[in-house]
């Protein structure tokens, strides 16, 4: 397997490797890694699809890109997929793959021509007083020091920050920051996370700096994550005779390793109580998802609470993965990321309604219809003097086929879930019913106070799920503790997911999911065809330069914060390029 960029590769069909029809592939997970794995082995490598078998725990594929219409509870959404221009591995693997809804299009064309037409951005970012817009007003509003301290953390090794958190790097100047504002409630990030992890967003989306305050940078899909993105990749792999095994729990993997050799010899699982075990040749390719984000998944309904019945390091997936990690050191380390619930996990809940004195209130916020069926608020929009730092957004309407044409869905969110009250519920969010997490956020759009409880009563249906291990790949790590995709030695398994260690990418993101799958393909097939790299914006000196002017605020270099050495070391700097192309470069960014 190797990286490569341009098209020259991208518009490449490979030649079919030798011997793929005797071999056989066992998927551990239906997520987007395992899903994007058996597009690949069928697209690319060319394998017969029957002889393709994919193990999901639940009874649905998907893994934590769900969007479900539970008849007794109601609709639930999870969480969100934002999506990036630059998901090389995603639109290489989207454009083959035809659409459901669409006849005649891919997911990928579908999606271009939907974001083409109605672009994303929001109109109100950051609320507070109860919807009142907080007018941060696309500024990030960094102090000399803060810069610093980012700077400093953009600059950092690897090596340097291992086992760091964010809190290790920044204090209250930065996180006084609008920056910090939109940072966190976007990408869910806790001062205790890892600080690796956050350089690596840095790097890897400093092409999006100035569309971090709008969020235009975002892009999303037309329906929920599910119907949009995963039933087709489903319909894909099984119209080409793939099989999928549901309500199937793998319970081990069992390897022969060397420190040369690393050989999958025998899988195991669990389905209608009885256990069975495949024994397995080198010719039989094992995927493993080690880790899954919704392991333990757990939902209330409008009157009650979600109670999480996992303890600390226990679910489907964790459970196999620490097996492995028994066997060669190279498997990684679970227990670095699911030693605490509270430090992993948020609550969100899915607010259906069709209430008009509600929708006017939303509104009246992103200044937008909320049913014309285009895009709302265009992102989360943060109400930043909530005790539970609570956000919520709402995405093109309906999102699900079979939603009601004058109903609203709210995806709200929170990120301090176990000690802090509400601002109207005197209660903690993990002990909130479906009502009482609908009042909450009710209260921060503006309802008056004497409205709350009736319409969160009546005028709405409030699902809840708490996830316990949502962000628990953002804990602190240092190398080794994510297995790679192929161990070095392997012969016949790779790991895939957001837990599997390739260079440079973000979990947290569709696109992981998907180069994890491509990359483990392409290694374990010996797929003759390059693998996208990793958009290098970080490596474009235009993208830095522009970062340099929107952390600013759109200030000039003349204009910054600058000692007298700074400034003397600037002008001689500039007096160098005066009449260079660099000058020009300076000029094109706005910062002379």
């Amino acid at each position: 397997m190797y990286y490569s960029s341009g098209n020259y590769e991208a518009f490449a069909t490979p030649e079919k490797p030798d011997g793929i029809e005797r071999k056989h592939a066992y998927i551990v997970g239906t997520g987007l890694a395992g899903l994007s794995a058996a597009c690949y082995l069928i697209r690319d490598a060319q394998m017969p699809g029957e002889n393709i078998t994919l193990f999901e725990n639940l009874p649905l594929a998907g893994g934590s890109c769900d969007g479900i219409h539970d008849q007794s509870k109601g609709f639930i959404m999870r969480g969100g997929r934002e999506m990036d221009n630059h998901f090389e591995c995603m639109w290489d693997l989207f454009r083959s793959i035809p659409s459901i809804v669409n006849p005649g299009e891919t997911i990928f064309s579908e999606y271009y021509k939907l974001n083409k037409d109605d672009p994303n951005f929001s109109l109100c970012r950051v609320t507070q007083n109860q919807g009142q817009d907080a007018h941060t007003d696309k500024k990030y509003g960094m102090s000399k020091e803060a810069l610093a301290e980012l700077t400093k953390l953009f600059l950092a090794t690897d090596e340097e920050l291992a086992d760091k958190t964010i809190d290790d790097v920044f204090d209250d100047k930065f996180y006084n920051t609008n920056f910090w504002i939109y940072w966190q409630t976007m990408f869910a990030f806790e001062k205790w996370h890892s600080a690796i992890e956050m350089k690596r967003y840095m790097q890897r989306y400093i092409h999006h700096i100035d569309g971090l305050p709008d969020l235009s940078a975002l892009r999303f899909t037309r329906y929920n994550q599910y119907e949009s993105m995963i039933k087709p990749m489903v319909k894909y792999i099984t119209d080409a005779g793939a099989k999928i095994e549901f309500e199937a729990c793998v319970t081990d993997v069992v390897c022969d390793c060397t420190t040369d050799r690393k050989v999958a010899r025998q899988l195991s699982y669990t389905q209608a109580g009885q256990r069975h075990t495949l024994h397995l040749t080198e010719n039989d390719l094992v995927f493993v998802t080690n880790g899954a984000q919704g392991d333990g998944s757990a939902y209330g309904d409008q009157t009650h609470a979600p109670v999480v019945d996992i303890q600390n390091g226990t679910g489907p997936s964790v459970d196999l993965w620490k097996m492995l990690a028994k066997q060669d050191l190279s498997f990684g380390h679970p227990e670095k990321f699911f030693k605490s619930i509270k430090e992993t996990s948020w609550e969100s809940w899915t607010v259906d309604t069709a209430n008009r004195q509600i929708l006017s209130a939303i509104e009246a916020i992103c200044h937008r219809d909320p049913l014309s069926g285009r895009v709302v608020t265009g992102g989360i929009v943060t109400a930043k003097d909530s005790s539970w730092l609570l956000s919520w957004t709402i995405n093109r309407q309906g999102q699900f086929t079979d939603q009601p044409d004058d109903h609203c869905l709210i995806w709200v969110y929170g990120l301090n879930c176990w000690d802090d009250k509400g601002d109207f519920v005197d209660k903690p969010m993990y002990q909130c019913t479906g009502e009482e997490l609908c009042a909450e956020w009710l209260y921060h759009i503006g309802i008056p106070r004497q409205d709350i409880r009736r319409l969160a009563e009546e005028e709405c249906n409030t699902t809840p799920c708490m996830m316990p291990y949502v962000t628990s790949f953002f804990e602190p790590r240092r190398a080794g503790d994510r297995p790679d995709v192929v161990p070095a030695g392997s012969v016949n398994l790779a790991f895939i997911g957001q837990y599997a260690e390739t260079p440079r990418d973000t979990v947290f993101t569709t696109e992981y999911s998907i180069r994890t799958g491509m990359e483990a393909v392409y290694t374990l097939c010996g797929v003759d065809r390059g693998v996208p790299e990793v958009w290098s914006s970080v490596f474009d000196v235009r993208d830095l330069l522009r970062s340099v002017y929107m952390l600013t605020d759109g200030k000039k270099l003349s204009q910054m914060d600058l000692d007298l050495k700074q400034r003397m070391a600037l002008q001689t700097v500039l007096k160098m390029v005066r009449g260079t192309e660099v000058e020009k470069l300076l000029q094109s960014e706005g910062l002379i």
